[in-house]
């Protein structure tokens, strides 16, 4: 069988390509750019933007393929409220679209597909599970639910589709957000949190989201969908704490009024000045914790990796970067 990742050199696509390649599989890449990576000696890289209908069908898929969507555009790098839209949704539904119609034109009917937590919004039931109420509270979020809403069309036309809802994944590469923390911890300045930290906060690795791709086509392509998440994750507090001691740094943890934050961050998205998007602030005081017991009974999946070993391992290659500038840095990832 031939596996087919669109977004492939992107963040979990560039885990995932090497667990497919280490069982003898054939992998095609398709992506806007390629990265130095050394499973390119095997795997073959096809330039693709999702964006245009007849890249994806130039990919060339064929009936027995097994498929993978992990291209999107993300939260990072902040956008301005007028520009969310369009900056979310030509890859993140419209690309999605275009590689589901180019499935069906050559009789591919397997498709695992990322989507987001962020689809279901405020916490109304906790933990969540796959079947809490959704309300996204901005375009990243509901451009996602989109394309979950297009899979449960084409379910019904014969496709199988398995979606993943991935927390804030993740590993080597990637800082992201985080980044903001790190500089702070090591200024040795305060560290303030939305709310009083007491409620958890937790990632996924991407070592975890690449292995839950792998044990989807494993068992299937089961038509569900499946929250990724850490397994018991610890309270913001005791996450951030745990991480100033490691860096040995001075920063106090400063619990703020969770409302005073948010209706202020609410301001300076109104007046285009963004610090974060309103769809990570304002759930960062809520009990927002996936429940992922659903991936372990169907796919046999169990998350590896502990929210406060991948925030430190996060954090010394965070230093590493810092302390040896001539590193070079990892290639564009526009892919989830």
């Amino acid at each position: 069988m031939r596996h087919i990742i669109f977004g492939g050199d992107g963040f979990v696509g560039r885990h995932l390509v090497p667990l497919l390649l280490d069982e003898g599989h054939d992998v095609v890449v398709a992506d806007i750019h390629k990265g130095d990576y050394r499973h390119y000696a095997k795997a073959r890289f096809v330039p693709c933007d999702v964006t245009d209908a007849a890249a994806v069908e130039a990919v060339g898929m064929r009936a027995d393929d097994m498929v993978y969507n992990l291209s999107a555009k993300m939260l990072s790098p902040i956008q301005v409220r007028a520009k969310r839209h369009d900056f979310f949704f030509p890859v993140n539904f419209h690309g999605t679209e275009n590689i589901i119609h180019a499935m069906d034109k050559a009789g591919a009917p397997n498709l695992v597909h990322y989507t987001t937590d962020m689809i279901y919004g405020h916490t109304v039931t906790y933990p969540m599970t796959e079947d809490h109420p959704v309300n996204p509270l901005g375009e990243y979020g509901l451009s996602k639910l989109k394309t979950e809403e297009l899979a449960a069309e084409w379910r019904k036309r014969g496709m199988n589709i398995s979606l993943f809802r991935p927390r804030l994944i993740i590993g080597p590469g990637r800082l992201g957000i985080l980044e903001k923390l790190f500089k702070l911890i090591d200024m040795n300045l305060p560290v303030p949190m939305i709310g009083s930290g007491r409620n958890p906060y937790q990632f996924v690795s991407v070592f975890d989201c690449a292995a839950a791709a792998k044990a989807a086509w494993k068992a299937g392509v089961p038509n569900e969908a499946y929250n990724l998440g850490s397994l018991n994750p610890p309270p913001v507090k005791k996450l951030l704490g745990d991480l100033i001691a490691h860096a040995g740094s001075k920063s106090i943890l400063v619990p703020t009024p969770g409302w005073a934050v948010k209706r202020t961050l609410d301001l300076l998205d109104l007046v285009n000045m963004p610090l974060m998007d309103p769809e990570q602030y304002l759930i960062a005081d809520e009990m927002c914790v996936l429940d992922v017991s659903k991936g372990e009974r169907e796919l046999g999946w169990v998350p590896q990796y502990r929210d406060e070993d991948m925030l430190i391992a996060a954090y010394k290659e965070y230093r590493q970067k810092k302390d040896r500038p001539s590193i070079a840095a990892p290639a564009q990832m526009p892919a989830e």
